[in-house]
């Protein structure tokens, strides 16, 4: 006998998982979501997608560019008098939503646009958070992205005074936000002592608004801690390093605040556009 996995589902997730339905854009709670952790059926329970293959397309609903190995069918659609690729959950065959590619959005060029309706978030327990400025965001980000522990990365903006700052704004120097980037990682497989002397190694810290030919506030040296831990760890990091430099060191130590995600075209921009620095 075949289980019955939508008789638990309310109305409005058993039209989109069981009948194909799609929700409104912008209606769903997870179109501007980007914790760590990963997105279940939710219907079955059956994990589909790794939080850090989400990105932001746009287009009304989540979007991701890869999903988790055998999680997915794909179907051929010709509904609405056009050809499409249906996309539903291997376990239960709840209706997802479709697939789209050759839109160069994200490196793999793949968009699994996705409803909400369809998903479930589970955070992962297991990672922490720490949040960088060290200037131009492009560089810090990779260097972060590319070290061993780190689950996901992202830029954007923190320590300002306004809400949904764009990067023309942060630019201008009127909202005092930095440039930051966001890391989640897995301190099993890397400390956050190797995040800070990756930090002091990748920049010059006794600058506080320039590196390099950048200057601006938005791109002053800026550590935002998110534990009170975090904080001593920093404290006792400034003391080692401040031996290898002859001014003193003046990044800024804050308690984190609200994270705004910068624009997607900024998100991972050197390796989606094959540079190979901005010159941190």
């Amino acid at each position: 006998m075949t289980k019955d996995y939508f008789s638990t589902l309310t109305p409005e997730e058993r039209h989109i998982l069981k009948d194909k339905g799609t929700e409104a854009p912008f209606s769903g709670e997870y179109n501007t979501h980007f914790e760590a952790g990963i997105f279940t059926c939710r219907a079955c329970d059956n994990p589909l997608y790794e939080s850090n293959t989400k990105f932001n397309s746009g287009c009304g609903w989540p979007s991701f560019d890869d999903e988790i190995e055998g999680a997915i069918t794909r179907y051929e659609d010709l509904s609405g008098g056009r050809l499409r690729t249906e996309i539903c959950c291997k376990k239960c065959n709840g209706h997802l939503g479709h697939i789209f590619e050759g839109e160069q959005i994200t490196i793999k060029d793949t968009r699994h646009c996705v409803n909400s309706l369809s998903i479930r978030f589970k955070a992962y327990s297991k990672l922490q958070r720490a949040t960088f400025g060290a200037g131009c965001f492009w560089s810090v980000e990779r260097l972060f992205k590319a070290t061993e522990g780190v689950y996901h990365s992202s830029v954007g903006y923190m320590g300002g005074d306004t809400e949904m700052p764009t990067y023309e704004e942060v630019c201008s120097g009127i909202t005092n936000h930095a440039e930051v980037v966001n890391v989640y990682f897995n301190p099993e497989k890397v400390s956050y002592s190797n995040l800070l002397n990756l930090f002091w190694a990748n920049h010059n810290p006794t600058t506080l608004n320039q590196q390099g030919l950048d200057s601006g506030t938005q791109y002053r040296s800026i550590i935002f801690y998110h534990t009170e831990l975090q904080l001593k760890e920093i404290e006792q990091s400034i003391k080692e390093h401040q031996i290898n430099w002859e001014n003193e060191i003046v990044t800024q130590v804050i308690c984190s605040s609200k994270f705004f995600r910068a624009e997607e075209y900024h998100q991972n921009y050197l390796n989606k556009n094959n540079l190979g620095s901005c010159g941190i």
